[in-house]
């Protein structure tokens, strides 16, 4: 493909995809296949000569599509949304064409300082404290990594460094693995199974912090369970408190958790990876109180906030704590501006060592939307799950299971988990909407979230229409049967 055709293919390719999402609404949301659906589909080797771009996109429609789960389509309501938007796709078409690996400043110095700046512009977006800005001479700073999974452990991996370091200059007599063998690490039993899986991955415990009746983790669970393990030898060194936690969308009480944790000397660290993006919004940052007590702060943007994956940000007070922990320079990477001030080599920031131009897409989003847009953004489906609450609460039949604060609503039908388990089974099955479960202590529960960009009333009245017919059938099928035996 030489330029020329590649004009001609990209207009082509552009008005599919703008085609894609002017029609998605019309797409089944989740697609009616089987495992191993594709293989059959396609030739079990390459080709050996070229093909044409028309048949590769006449199987696009054949082979892809058949097969997708439409994350942007306003009846996808499961797990949390994955932004989208022009402005973040043809910023993604730039960065794919300039194709730097911006491992270090001069790998490519705009990759760089693009990041720098727009972790500040977030970061002052969503009122974080200056600590965690970089300005023109701060400690601290942000990173843009790939996922929360990530940043979580990176931040985990960090602490547990800067820990060893401490005790190894108080107790010069233990070794490094006498002090790992002893460290533990926490978080609420609401928490991302990641913040476990970077526990895993960093060979230290893990444990869990019993959440309260709302589900957020409080101060006095925490310290009864660190007085335990204290007892028993153990040296506590990291905490992750999540705002907006996955299951519910609670928020872990921070101006309870964050003095402990300055008291223990552990490393705090915030996944705010969904509700985050929410804090563009004054009104929504009471629920970030407590913030000024982190090491760490994370959220999405690629999730909330209309740039699309991946873009996870991540900010630390202290960047010397993250990057002296993995800075390593061979020659063959070392160049004559090596990191002080303004220089950054991000690549002392993250687990790989090849890094995307990701900001660009930051970048094209907030001047194209600016902050009114994304803050009109986050209200519309924020209202939008009000409306849903609002219908639940009209029908004695279904409960909600815990407090709605975002865009997500959970709730469930009056009855056994049997039945819940039924009626998402009914709803997922019908294809029309697409939603998925969570359990709340012993409750089995849907999840109801807004996610697409182009969700609106109508879909969400049409999804409680679905839901509620469903449960009709569900509950009269139930009678009958029960009136039979």
């Amino acid at each position: 493909m030489d330029s020329a055709e590649f004009r001609k293919r990209g207009k082509e390719m552009v008005d599919y995809i703008a085609d894609y999402m002017e029609q998605i609404e019309k797409r089944q949301v989740y697609p009616d296949v089987e495992p191993g659906y594709l293989r059959p589909m396609i030739p079990d080797s390459a080709p050996e000569v070229p093909e044409t771009f028309e048949a590769i996109m006449k199987d696009v429609e054949r082979v892809i599509m058949p097969g997708v789960t439409h994350w942007h389509s306003p009846f996808f309501f499961a797990y949390f949304p994955t932004a989208n938007s022009y402005p973040a796709i043809l910023a993604d078409m730039l960065s794919d064409a300039i194709g730097c690996i911006g491992f270090s400043w001069t790998a490519s110095p705009a990759c760089t300082e693009l990041e720098t700046v727009m972790l500040d512009w977030l970061g002052k977006m969503i009122n974080l404290p200056e600590e965690f800005l970089a300005g023109s001479n701060g400690d601290g700073g942000g990173v843009i990594q790939g996922t929360a999974s990530e940043a979580t452990l990176m931040v985990l991996l960090a602490a547990k460094r800067k820990m060893i370091q401490h005790v190894q200059l108080e107790h010069p007599e233990l070794t490094k693995a006498d002090i790992m063998d002893r460290l533990v690490g926490y978080s609420s039993d609401q928490a991302h199974s990641s913040v476990e899986r970077a526990g895993l991955i960093g060979g230290v415990k893990m444990k869990m912090i019993p959440s309260d009746e709302r589900f957020v983790a409080r101060g006095t669970a925490l310290r009864k369970i660190l007085e335990e393990d204290k007892a028993a030898g153990l040296i506590p060194f990291f905490l992750c408190a999540t705002l907006g936690t996955t299951p519910s969308c609670a928020f872990d009480n921070l101006l309870e958790l964050g003095p402990i944790c300055q008291e223990e000397n552990m490393w705090m660290h915030i996944d705010a990876a969904y509700a985050g993006s929410a804090f563009v919004c004054p009104e929504f940052r009471h629920l970030m109180k407590g913030v000024e007590f982190a090491n760490s702060f994370n959220c999405n943007p690629h999730k909330w906030l209309l740039v699309n994956f991946d873009c996870s940000t991540l900010w630390v007070k202290k960047r010397t704590d993250l990057t002296e922990a993995f800075k390593l320079n061979p020659v063959y990477l070392q160049h004559c501006h090596q990191e002080s001030g303004l220089i950054t080599d991000y690549r002392h920031w993250q687990i790989p060592l090849g890094r995307r131009f990701r900001s660009l897409k930051m970048w094209f989003v907030f001047r194209m939307y600016g902050v009114k847009g994304l803050q009109e953004y986050i209200r519309k489906h924020v209202n939008l799950a009000r409306e849903f609450e609002d219908l639940l609460n009209q029908d004695d039949r279904f409960e909600i299971s815990a407090e709605v604060a975002m865009g997500l609503v959970c709730f469930r039908l009056k009855g056994s988990n049997e039945l819940n388990k039924a009626l998402l089974e009914k709803i997922n099955s019908t294809r029309k909407i697409h939603l998925v479960p969570c359990q709340l202590r012993d409750k089995f529960v849907l999840r109801f979230v807004v996610c697409s960009k182009t969700v609106d009333s109508s879909h969400v009245q049409f999804a409680w229409q679905h839901i509620t017919g469903l449960a009709s059938e569900l509950l009269n099928d139930k009678s009958l049967n029960q009136s039979k035996h």
